[in-house]
């Protein structure tokens, strides 16, 4: 026992809370899925993203994020770690100049999402990790909305993290992340003195472990389906004169820099964001897709079933408004989760029938 709480022993186990044989498993799995070292899962991503910022940041220092992050994680930056005199400066990722000025002696981390939530930009990876590393500070990329089809690590990331709430597991029936990374890195996480996850004890139940170490073996063909079917509907809704974003698009400022960065086979991603112009049109449109059964109104994604939401108004919430505007995202953006629909061209008639039956501005 001395042995097991003074050193980390190859197949022995402290207490769940650090590991047990089950979250270990999935842990390696994902792990080899990113290319990293070492993997740590935890109760969400949330606790993934907190606890791996806290392991590189202490009161004095300083985080460069993306101006466009998922609303929990913005309000983390913004509200909370300044309390313990952690500041965020946010920045567009897209313009490099205004990256390395937002850098400073100060700066540990740079924290971006690879494709972004919910305006879809994509970020340049490698460049960015040329700056961590001009800096000294570690380039972190939360990957969730593209598991297999980046892989940032490989890309110059340092620390990867991810929802497994959403695409990994697949089934909307759990909330769980993960953080992969260097064996350094994880070890700091679980270390019993002073790391984060240890200590702040966001666990992940292993037997919601066990259930998601089942849905990854099929990842790889849900996101294939997944990305086929988004590109059709991004390509529908463009041909009908709607705003779309999506980086399959051609005509989308990252496609060709997702082109460069993607592995093959596994498509552009499921997720696809269209403008319809203001929130009464967004919330008319997507409570009549619910009905017409396309999908359902939920601020989840990566589900088998069509998910869709009005960022603004959910999960960018916590983003203020003038913030929003600055940004880029409209009051009448939508987010569509695409699901693994057998018939996308059933599901585009729908669709397509409501946006006429709304007079929805752009339809053809």
């Amino acid at each position: 026992m001395e042995e097991v709480f003074e050193h980390e022993i190859e197949g022995c186990f402290l207490y769940s809370r650090h590991w047990n044989p089950t979250n270990k498993s999935l842990a390696a799995t994902l792990a080899r899925m990113e290319a990293g070292e070492s993997a740590q899962v935890m109760a969400s991503g949330m606790a993934a993203i907190s606890t791996s910022l806290l392991q590189l940041c202490s009161a004095g220092d300083e985080i460069v994020s993306g101006r466009t992050v998922y609303g929990g994680t913005y309000a983390l930056l913004a509200n909370l770690l300044p309390r313990f005199g952690i500041r965020t400066r946010f920045v567009d990722l897209g313009d490099m100049r205004a990256v390395r000025a937002a850098v400073t002696d100060k700066t540990r981390v740079i924290y971006c999402e690879s494709v972004s939530n919910p305006l879809l930009e994509v970020a340049d990876i490698p460049m960015l990790a040329g700056v961590a590393r001009e800096c000294g500070a570690a380039l972190v990329v939360d990957n969730t909305f593209s598991p297999l089809i980046l892989s940032p690590l490989r890309l110059g990331a340092d620390v990867v993290v991810h929802s497994m709430t959403k695409f990994i597991n697949g089934t909307s029936d759990c909330v769980a992340g993960c953080v992969i990374s260097s064996h350094d890195f994880i070890a700091g996480l679980n270390d019993i003195n002073n790391g984060p996850s240890m200590l702040l004890g966001p666990v992940l139940d292993s037997h919601r472990a066990a259930s998601i170490l089942k849905n990854l073996h099929s990842l790889h063909v849900r996101m294939v389906r997944h990305s086929m079917n988004a590109l059709f509907l991004a390509t529908r809704c463009q041909d009908a004169g709607l705003t779309v974003y999506y980086p399959g698009l051609t005509h989308h400022p990252q496609h060709d820099l997702m082109s460069r960065q993607m592995n093959p086979g596994f498509g552009y991603g499921g997720i696809v964001a269209i403008d319809v112009g203001d929130k009464a049109t967004a919330d008319r449109l997507m409570m009549r897709m619910q009905e017409e059964r396309v999908g359902y109104l939920a601020v989840s994604l990566g589900y088998f079933k069509t998910l869709f939401s009005a960022p603004g108004h959910s999960t960018s919430s916590e983003i203020p408004a003038e913030e929003r505007q600055k940004m880029g995202m409209g009051e009448g953006l939508i987010r569509f989760s695409v699901g693994l629909d057998n018939d996308m061209e059933r599901t585009w008639g729908t669709i397509s029938a409501l946006l006429r039956e709304l007079e929805i501005p752009g339809r053809s």
